[in-house]
């Protein structure tokens, strides 16, 4: 047990503290949490929310500030949300990129195959599931929701994790293949947000921005230095720009990356994407969350090392700001998000899998059986931080025939995703999965 709650409070219990005062802070003191998350931080015409946008999400007071003309409020929740946000995505983009590029890296072959197609079908699952039960409920619910199909398709990568060690022990089979299938979602999600939800009107002239930057800073800082050092031992320039320079000019990259991406319309939330395949890399690579880790020296698992702990407190924060909803909130898309990660993820998972395990003949790993994939499925459906983001930037100002907040709804369905944990327990107990420990 100590081992399960060294890793919660390594990974989540930040997270799940800022969510907890936001949801008190919401429902005691509304007007004053929303006043408190959208603080102006700086009205400029470069970066942040559109003015209008923010005196709206304000409310009363906004006109209080004498801010003369601008076009945009740097906000805490745009802080947050578009901005420090960009680095929980880097390091997901970080073990993404490893599990691809590395020999050994886990979603390469046919051991990633299953995995793979259990993960289409926990997006496929539900977001049948969400949209056959929206268009059930009527048009008027169906067109307010239906933008937000994307909402259970998530799975919240480091309480899955802690969920399927619970349940299945460290040892077993069943945790690697849900580490698999957690790390391709996060690769579909991270594709979804690109495609499907854009910040503003589009302008991908500007994504050229973010090319040149990382194209110029892999040419002169990654490839050049190692061209020049060909033939020599002690490779003098290498290790100059490593100790010297480290991570500098990645970080100007990484800056002109982001902006790029946000002038250009897509969430810039994803802007350090293209820089992470410009760092230095190991030849290999240990997983998500191992120890083992820790005793790689190349630059980019020494720049995933120095962004953990801020990273955490990031976490903190995005669940302050997103947390924050009122429990009249409660409503149909409520329980769509729910039925989609509770329904949906379990079945999408089981189907798919089983088909690609049997039918197709790619098999599941020794030890594991048909029936874990209802478990990885339940376990999986925990889709909280990711669907919590999606909510965000799914919904604005939509609003139910009853008048409640869309955005509010959704975001109370991804936060009481937390239940799949205990169904997860109860499902693995009934289904006599035996925990194996490493």
């Amino acid at each position: 047990m100590y081992r399960v709650w060294n890793f919660v409070t390594n990974y989540s219990i930040l997270l799940i503290l800022g969510a907890l005062i936001a949801l008190v802070w919401a429902n005691t003191d509304a007007s004053g949490y929303h006043h408190f998350i959208e603080t102006p931080l700086w009205f400029n015409d470069y970066i942040g929310v559109h003015y209008s946008h923010w005196a709206h999400a304000y409310g009363h007071g906004a006109e209080a500030y004498e801010v003369g003309d601008v076009e945009r409020v740097l906000t805490l929740h745009y802080l947050v949300n578009d901005l420090l946000m960009a680095f929980f995505f880097a390091i997901a983009a970080k073990e993404v990129w490893e599990a691809v590029i590395l020999k050994n890296g886990s979603l390469r072959g046919k051991k990633a195959a299953t995995p793979l197609f259990a993960t289409a079908g926990g997006m496929f699952g539900p977001i049948a599931v969400y949209l056959g039960l929206a268009a059930f409920m009527g048009s008027d619910v169906y067109d307010a929701v239906a933008n937000g199909w994307a909402i259970p398709t998530a799975t919240d990568i480091a309480f899955s994790y802690l969920v399927g060690r619970m349940v299945f022990g460290a040892g077993h089979p069943a945790v690697r293949f849900l580490l698999l299938l957690a790390i391709a979602d996060d690769a579909a999600g991270l594709i979804i947000l690109a495609i499907f939800y854009p910040s503003g009107d589009l302008a991908l002239e500007w994504l050229l921005l973010s090319l040149a930057a990382a194209v110029g800073v892999y040419a002169l800082f990654n490839w050049l230095p190692r061209v020049l050092d060909k033939g020599k031992e002690l490779r003098p320039i290498s290790t100059f720009v490593r100790q010297k320079l480290n991570f500098l000019p990645y970080l100007v990259a990484a800056a002109l990356s982001w902006y790029g991406f946000m002038k250009a319309g897509i969430h810039p939330a994803l802007g350090l994407l293209p820089i992470v395949p410009t760092i230095p890399h190991a030849d290999r690579a240990f997983g998500l969350f191992s120890d083992a880790e820790k005793y790689l020296t190349d630059l980019l698992n020494d720049i995933e090392h120095k962004l953990k702990h801020p990273v955490e407190i990031i976490l903190f924060f995005f669940g302050l700001a997103n947390a924050g909803v009122e429990f009249s909130a409660i409503a149909e898309p409520t329980w769509l998000v729910l039925a989609g990660l509770l329904i949906g993820k379990p079945l999408g998972v089981l189907l798919f899998g089983w088909f690609a395990a049997k039918p197709l003949g790619l098999g599941l790993p020794a030890g594991m059986r048909v029936v874990d994939l209802i478990v990885v499925g339940c376990v999986s459906a925990i889709g909280f931080t990711v669907s919590l983001f999606i909510a965000t930037v799914a919904f604005s100002n939509e609003t139910l025939p009853s008048g409640v907040s869309v955005q509010d709804a959704a975001k109370m369905g991804a936060l009481f995703s937390f239940a799949a944990a205990f169904i997860s327990i109860v499902v693995g107990k009934l289904l006599r999965v035996e925990k194996q420990e490493l």
